[in-house]
């Protein structure tokens, strides 16, 4: 086979890909509703947060705080808000303007690290056209920014090592900053367990004192991130016993952790995160490993460069897979954080052991399913799951102003996102709430629910395939 044919792709190619990842992604922020149960719920917050103007203080509903994440997520999807209206371009649209901006800290860093713009293009769209990235990077979620936290500290952190400038050291310590206010504590873990690993041989951990200004560093980064949890902690004391004990520890270390007020843990056996990290990884994954079983049957590793720089990406991309094996509550959103240096390291592995190009046309794939899904959710082949279709019909009806309005028994978060707020849930018996109800109502229920309101007289004003909507007087 010919040396050209083990090439990369051509560049028109690599940004062709690129763009249609993103553009599609960009496209399609507004064309399906947000989900239960994570974007809805963030999407309430934000919206709860812009409506009351109480940026410290995330709500789960109005007047009961949240307590489980900083507001770096809130904070994003608020902005979006005030840029441009309450909807679901505007909470989803400042999380993928974050994941982009991994995307260009990933080209600018493989530019400079293999000392090519086309090797810099190469491992930005290999990010881009993982699957999982660049779904997520426009959902609202946490993940995102933790991401660009800790893909900011750790490509800092190498070039401070490299003597690529002094300013490197100060944007190390801005991004420990930003994943305080991203995900709290657990960015913190996760950079230092990366770098603690690669340090301690060779003794790498000799330099370490005078590569990052450690003075004023630590000081940009308590300037940063430690007023909002003081203010937290002001406004809602408990915040910082909940955040830190609760959530970084007991639901770190117990399986099933009972303690969480806002949902419930989600129990998975110990281990699974590694499955999740290779479905994550796809398209990619397979080849990935195969450039790893090469690198063995040589008798190599990645390191074969003498800065340590494959053994630099391969600890970045495992340490949270590490860290999460001894959890039991886990989402597949977790391995969000290995995906930029697995991008990284693919590109690394390619430089030593080159493979046909074509097989990295199979990124092609990613705009391909990202098409199919969001037609899908778009034209409800699959159900959504959310309320939005149902509340639609709501905020039609005549009555709406002037009438309250009920989920019975369970009340989903897109159900309050979508009814501004208003939507009440109801649940017991029948007996118990409805006569103190004095204004007409509308409750939302499933459809083959055989409720009964006596003296009240409902009438049926829409369906979906799974929810009818009833209003009901006196």
């Amino acid at each position: 086979m010919s040396k050209r044919s083990f090439s990369l792709p051509s560049i028109r190619f690599l940004m062709i890909l690129l763009i249609s990842c993103l553009g599609l992604r960009l496209l399609s922020l507004s064309l399906y509703p947000l989900m239960d149960t994570t974007e809805a719920r963030y999407g309430e917050m934000a919206r709860i947060m812009f409506e009351t103007g109480d940026w410290i203080t995330p709500m789960f509903d109005y007047n009961v705080p949240f307590w489980g994440k900083p507001p770096l997520f809130t904070w994003l999807s608020s902005l979006g808000f005030r840029l441009f209206g309450i909807n679901e371009f505007a909470a989803r649209v400042p999380h993928l303007a974050v994941g982009t901006g991994v995307i260009g800290l990933v080209y600018l860093f493989a530019k400079n690290a293999f000392l090519s713009a086309k090797i810099g293009l190469f491992s930005a769209v290999l990010l881009a056209s993982t699957f999982s990235f660049i779904l997520l990077s426009g959902a609202v979620m946490t993940d995102t920014a933790l991401t660009f936290s800790i893909t900011l500290s750790m490509i800092s952190f190498w070039q401070a090592w490299s003597h690529r400038g002094k300013y490197w050291g100060y944007l190390f310590f801005v991004g420990l900053a930003l994943g305080m206010l991203s995900k709290g504590p657990l960015a913190v873990v996760l950079i230092g367990m990366s770098l603690t690993l690669w340090l301690l041989p060779n003794g790498r951990w000799k330099r370490l004192w005078e590569v990052l200004p450690w003075g004023y560093g630590s000081l940009l980064f308590l300037l940063l991130s430690v007023p909002w949890y003081a203010m937290a902690e002001y406004k809602t004391p408990g915040f910082l016993d909940y955040f830190i004990v609760g959530e970084h520890i007991k639901r770190f270390i117990v399986s099933g952790w009972q303690g969480d007020l806002y949902g419930t843990a989600h129990e998975r056996t110990r281990g699974t995160i590694w499955l999740y990290a290779f479905i994550s990884m796809l398209p990619w994954s397979p080849i990935l490993l195969w450039q790893w079983v090469r690198s063995i049957q040589e008798g190599k590793d990645t390191e074969e460069r003498s800065d340590g720089f494959g053994s630099f990406l391969l600890l970045w991309m495992i340490a949270p897979l590490l860290l999460f094996s001894f959890s039991g509550n886990i989402l597949a959103s977790y391995t969000m954080p290995c995906l930029p240096p697995a991008a990284l390291l693919l590109a690394h592995l390619h430089q030593q052991r080159p493979l046909p190009n074509w097989l990295y046309k199979v990124g092609v794939i990613t705009p391909i399913l990202l098409i199919t899904l969001v037609t899908t959710l778009h034209f409800e082949i699959i159900h959504p799951k959310s309320q939005k279709a149902i509340l639609t019909v709501w905020e039609q009806q005549a009555e709406a102003l002037e009438s309250d309005l009920f989920f019975l028994h369970k009340r989903p978060f897109s159900g309050q996102y979508y009814s501004g707020g208003k939507a009440k849930k109801q649940q017991g018996e029948v007996t118990t709430w409805l006569p103190l109800q004095q204004r007409p109502f509308f409750i939302v229920q499933p459809k083959n629910a055989s409720t009964i309101y006596p003296d009240w007289t409902c009438t049926n004003r829409g369906e979906t395939k799974k929810e009818t909507l009833l209003f009901c007087t006196q």
